[in-house]
């Protein structure tokens, strides 16, 4: 008999392979996402561990194909990928997190709505608690490949299984302006699975850690390459071009011009409809290869003083001929 769902029956494989003869909680979407429902995910199973550390091993089943094969892509099914996370349990506990549950159907609302897919070295701000209504410093998430599922076939193309992982804002600060899997790495030294314990504080109270990080930013500078900023624009006039940005944002971009462009790699700002490639050159140069998309090429002197000149005004950049920033506080 061939199987309606074919894709969720290799995601069940998979895991029964790593929890034989356990029955996990499964909550199911009445309404599916097809046909009109405000959940992508189709389901939902929570497994109960007790070890290396307690906690709960939830699996979400929605962004890969799970019935039909709908994407030209034979190679990948659907995104590419199942959301898991695991959050911490009390020895003992019966019920589920479901606030874990709502979390992944979160993200996948944001996979769908905005055509942007996530994948493992990413990182996320949340603005705001992961878990609502719930006092916890966790308030971002970084993305890696599940420990123990790993990456399956099926017969709608591959999936990996994508852990969601809690951080703290110092956390998601050292992996934005250094590297998502260096600091996970730090964290799975302190906690076994990336487990997300909503009730921890940041790994980066400890010195060690701290040291650690500071030493991986200047050795190896930032690996995040794009910016999403709101309120930043630029425009060319005649011979000379405009970056415009609100002054909220003007720190982070800074750091990411000393932590990006001071170690020779390229950084995005992307405000949706616009965009702007900065990156270490010999000489200044600005070009316009497409609507919407700036090239700029910034010399040394240009990179150094850059940081610098992100203050509320008009300035225009050392080291470049026509280049000027300007910084709104409105």
């Amino acid at each position: 008999m061939t199987s309606e769902a074919p894709g969720w029956d290799a995601i069940d494989a998979r895991l029964a392979e790593l929890y034989p003869d356990v029955e996990p909680k499964h909550y199911g979407t009445l309404h599916r996402f097809a046909l009109g429902g405000p959940d992508p995910l189709d389901g939902v199973s929570f497994y109960p561990r007790d070890e290396p550390v307690p906690h709960w091993h939830v699996v979400g089943y929605g962004m890969s194909e799970l019935y039909a094969k709908e994407s030209d892509n034979p190679d990948e099914s659907g995104w590419g990928f199942e959301f898991t996370i695991r959050p911490a349990r009390d020895i003992g506990e019966t019920e589920p997190p479901m606030w874990a549950a709502s979390l992944l159907q979160n993200l996948a609302r944001y996979v769908f709505s905005s055509g942007n897919w996530f994948e493992p070295g990413h990182h996320m701000n949340a603005n705001g608690p992961i878990r609502l209504d719930y006092e916890t410093e966790l308030t971002a998430l970084a993305f890696t490949e599940d420990p123990e599922l790993g990456t399956i076939p099926t017969p709608h193309g591959r999936v990996q299984f994508l852990q969601v992982v809690g951080l703290t804002g110092d956390e998601y600060a050292a992996a934005r302006q250094w590297d998502t899997d260096g600091v996970l790495h730090l964290f799975a030294e302190r906690v076994p699975m990336l487990v997300t314990d909503l009730d921890r504080p940041s790994i980066t109270d400890d010195p060690a850690v701290r040291a650690a990080i500071e030493e991986g930013r200047a050795r190896d500078g930032s690996s995040t390459g794009l910016l999403m900023i709101a309120g930043f624009d630029w425009t060319a006039e005649q011979d000379t071009v405009r970056l415009r940005f609100a002054d909220v944002t003007t720190t982070m971009v800074a750091e990411a011009v000393r932590d990006r462009l001071s170690h020779g790699r390229v950084l995005l700002l992307d405000n949706t409809s616009t965009r702007v490639v900065l990156q270490r050159a010999e000489v200044f140069a600005a070009r316009r290869p497409d609507d919407g998309l700036l090239e700029v090429d910034l010399p040394a002197e240009a990179v150094a003083a850059l940081p610098d000149v992100l203050v509320p005004g008009v300035h225009p950049v050392p080291g470049t001929s026509h280049l000027v920033v300007e910084v709104s506080t409105d």
